[in-house]
């Protein structure tokens, strides 16, 4: 999914005007990339002139430092206030939490390698 570096967003509107899903608007001066109705297209990231268009990955580290805020933030529910014990489940099943995601998306990505290897029929998924 890309996204908009507001420092970088001068505001030219560049990617709005070549938007061909209409999932770019402004907010507050700059550029928002509507994540639901955006087709992943790519077109935006070539059309800005001062490179405000980013790329998932560019995310990652701020991903994670958000899923151990919200991992931190069960953690400090009453119910685990000091029971170790509790925390320690917590800890785990989010580490199971998390692996189920990692084998999701490693399936997902197996089944689009396997549709890019083979050809799309009519869009078919």
């Amino acid at each position: 999914m890309p996204w908009i570096n507001e420092e970088l967003c001068t505001g030219c509107q560049s990617c709005i005007d070549e938007c061909v899903a209409c999932a770019i608007a402004m907010r507050d001066g700059v550029a928002f990339i509507d994540e639901a109705t955006c087709i992943r297209c790519g077109i935006c990231h070539g059309v800005c002139p001062n490179d405000a268009v980013c790329h998932d990955s560019e995310r990652i580290p701020q991903e994670v430092e958000a899923n151990l805020h919200w991992v931190n933030e069960l953690l400090s529910h009453p119910y685990y206030a000091g029971d170790e014990e509790a925390r320690q489940g917590l800890v785990r099943r989010m580490v199971r939490y998390y692996v189920k995601n990692q084998r999701v998306a490693e399936q997902t990505i197996k089944r689009l390698q396997a549709m890019a290897e083979h050809g799309l029929a009519d869009g078919a998924v």
